[in-house]
């Protein structure tokens, strides 16, 4: 039912309801009232004119009329139902999104015809002698009318953007798991796919691991710069997936729109290249979860990838452990720390035994005598570089280990 107000009339009287009665009164008015805003409508937007002489152009006259007939409706039987009403307006706003415009011209369409109609009940106010009251009734109850299709309108209009918004992202995540399943996806696929969701596929990207659960906050002033990216929040193991390098401005903004995430950049890699990448980012967040890697809001591999290296396969380090130690088997656990210790500081520094032992807390003596049992066991593998190569990996290995056990043993 058209709304009514309580605000007093320059006359001061009280608005009140219309009486039914005008419906009889303005009724006649309503076909040359209907062809008025329509010419009025179609001379403002000339889409709209376009659109009228098009294979939509009845359902659009038809429109025009249900929303003018039933206005009047109302004012003869407030209680009247509105469901066909109701559901053109929808439709009216549905079309717009379908259309790809804003809903800025169709609200101007029905405000312009509201003006229209205000014009036309004036001209017919005068002829039958209404009240000044009853006329500011009628432009109250019009325009509050008018408010109600806006609305109508833009619950269609929001509908339409909704579901393309959920589609859209449902593209995109599609996309970005075929580009991170790599061969044998075909690439004709992957560029059909990324052509259909309008993202063009780059040469490099960054993969980014998130920790579950993911939360990415898009009220950033400069989060533009996460518009391109893929993302993926509701895979157990979140992810997204950069277009090109990372560099000042993304980091600047993915901290900033993961402030209770942490994350782990993958290294910039060839587009097929992004599942190895993004695995590497993951193995970064595993590894901080052990306390091999420090904790820090924005992790990166390009910083950890000789830890990467080393620990990328544990049963195999165990075996290299297994092999290259193998002189200190048989040894007491306390004696073969020690000599271990001395041996992987050796290795790091070339030091003299007053260097080793300052790093070691020992006397000097103490080095030059377990360097003597280390020459004894290992003998000339410590002189050969290829040898020597393959111990220190593995005592690097070990004490990157050791840093997650709270530096008990492990291996070997």
């Amino acid at each position: 039912m058209p709304r009514s107000t309580t605000q007093p009339s320059d006359a001061g009287e009280p608005l009140g309801p219309l009486p039914q009665e005008f419906a009889a009164i303005i009724r006649p008015e309503l076909p040359s009232l209907i062809q008025e805003i329509g010419i009025e409508v179609t001379r403002a937007y000339p889409e709209y004119a376009r659109l009228l002489k098009g294979p939509y152009g009845q359902a659009i006259r038809l429109g025009l009329e249900q929303h003018i007939s039933a206005f009047v409706d109302q004012v003869a039987s407030p209680a009247a139902p509105t469901t066909l009403r109701d559901e053109m307006c929808r439709r009216f706003g549905r079309f717009e999104a379908y259309e790809g415009r804003s809903l800025e011209n169709l609200q101007g369409a029905y405000r312009l015809g509201a003006r229209v109609a205000l014009r036309r009940a004036k001209k017919v106010g005068r002829r039958y002698n209404l009240s000044p009251s009853l006329m500011l009734s009628f432009a109250d109850a019009l325009f509050a009318y008018i408010d109600e299709l806006e609305a109508l309108s833009r619950e269609g209009y929001l509908q339409v953007r909704a579901e393309s918004v959920e589609q859209t992202e449902a593209l995109r995540r599609r996309l970005l798991h075929l580009v991170l399943a790599g061969p044998p996806v075909p690439r004709t696929a992957i560029t059909e796919l990324a052509e259909q969701t309008g993202w063009p596929l780059p040469d490099r990207v960054t993969p980014v691991a998130l920790r579950s659960p993911a939360r990415l906050s898009r009220s950033g002033p400069d989060n533009d710069v996460l518009a391109d990216a893929l993302v993926d929040l509701n895979d157990p193991q979140p992810h997204l997936l950069l277009p090109g390098p990372f560099d000042e401005a993304r980091r600047r903004v993915l901290e900033a729109a993961l402030p209770a995430t942490r994350a782990a950049v993958g290294l910039t890699v060839p587009t097929a290249s992004a599942a190895d990448s993004l695995r590497w980012a993951r193995r970064v967040l595993e590894l901080i979860d052990t306390g091999v890697i420090e904790d820090a809001p924005l992790a990166f591999c390009s910083d950890h990838l000789i830890t990467l290296w080393l620990l990328a396969d544990p049963a195999l380090v165990d075996q290299l452990a297994e092999r290259e130690l193998a002189p200190l088997a048989g040894l007491t656990p306390t004696r073969r720390d020690r000599l271990v210790e001395t041996l992987r500081t050796w290795l790091d520094t070339r030091g003299t035994a007053a260097q080793m032992g300052a790093l070691l807390g020992v006397h000097p003596q103490t080095v030059r005598y377990r360097m003597r049992n280390l020459d004894a066991r290992f003998g000339g593998r410590l002189t050969d570089p290829r040898s020597r190569f393959a111990t220190e990996a593995v005592l690097r290995a070990l004490h990157l280990r050791a840093a997650r056990t709270g530096g008990r043993r492990t291996g070997g």
